[in-house]
């Protein structure tokens, strides 16, 4: 007759609320790149890209030529998360038209933007 008895830890464990699971659907994110002088003019301009995984860590694979888009891997320089972190994570479909809307944003100010479609 040897019950286990639970202990009064894991007890109280079962008593605290649980951290909601993230939404997994809302896991993809938009990221802006800063290009260096893509064109040899002087001039910078702006790679914008969609994601499921991290801004970091997509702009890493991009420089180490991991499904790269080229002129990222040669001009890109840094982030440029104050134009897309306040709207990220989001689904994949609201992300794929944020992707297309962040860029022609860009464009109306006059920048020059690769990716975008």
């Amino acid at each position: 007759m040897s019950k286990k008895r639970r202990s009064k830890e894991s007890e109280a464990e079962e008593t605290l609320p649980r951290a909601p699971k993230p939404d997994r659907a809302s896991h993809h994110n938009v990221y802006v790149v800063f290009l260096r002088d893509p064109k040899g003019d002087g001039k910078a301009a702006y790679y914008v890209g969609m994601t499921g995984l991290t801004p970091e860590q997509r702009f890493q694979n991009h420089k180490n030529g991991l499904k790269a888009a080229r002129i990222v891997k040669r001009c890109g320089e840094r982030l440029v998360p104050r134009l897309y972190e306040h709207l990220n994570p989001m689904p994949y479909a609201k992300a794929k038209a944020m992707e297309v809307v962040l860029a022609d944003s860009l464009r109306k100010r006059g920048f020059t933007v690769y990716g975008g479609h």
